[in-house]
C-alpha cells in the first residue's frame, strides 16, 4: 500500500523496456481474466493483478498519490491513481461491459498532468480480455 508519497515518474528506462514491463502486465492481465473472467467488481481484479505482477517481479504501488501540474508547472493537487508500475507506468483498471471514451480521457488526462508517459487501460469486465497502451 502506498503511504501517499508523491510517485515521480521514472526517466531512465527506454520505451523497449518499458514494453518489455507491458508484455509482463499483459500477461498477468490475461491469465488472471482467463482464471476469473469477467463479473467480479474492479477490486477483485486489482488485488489479482497486484499479486501476480509482484509475483512477475515487478514492483507495484498500489492507488498511489501522483502529483498534478498545470502547464505552467505549478502543482495543482495529488490524485490517486489505481496502480503504478515500476513507477513508469499508469495502470487504470476497469471491470466494465466495455470502455468509453471517458476511461481513455482519464488516463490521458493523468498522463498528461502527472508528466508519466506510459498509461496502460486494462478492461476485466467483459468476455474478452481488454488491454491497450497509451504513449505521450
Amino acid at each position: 500500500m502506498s503511504l501517499n508519497i508523491p510517485i515521480v515518474p521514472r526517466t531512465d528506462l527506454t520505451d523497449a523496456d518499458v514494453n518489455k514491463i507491458c508484455d509482463v502486465i499483459r500477461e498477468c492481465g490475461f491469465g488472471l481474466h482467463k482464471y476469473l473472467g469477467p463479473g467480479f467488481r474492479e477490486k477483485a481484479y486489482e488485488r489479482g493483478m497486484i499479486h501476480r505482477m509482484q509475483k512477475a517481479g515487478l514492483v507495484v504501488r498500489v492507488q498511489p498519490a501522483v502529483k498534478i501540474f498545470d502547464e505552467d508547472g505549478t502543482e495543482l493537487l495529488e490524485e490517486i491513481m489505481d496502480l503504478i508500475v515500476e513507477d513508469v507506468l499508469i495502470l487504470e483498471l476497469k471491470a466494465v461491459r466495455e470502455t468509453s471514451s471517458t476511461d481513455v480521457a482519464q488516463l490521458l488526462g493523468y498522463l498528461k498532468a502527472s508528466k508519466f508517459r506510459h498509461g496502460l487501460l486494462i478492461n476485466f469486465g467483459a468476455p474478452k480480455f481488454y488491454i491497450k497502451k497509451y504513449v505521450l
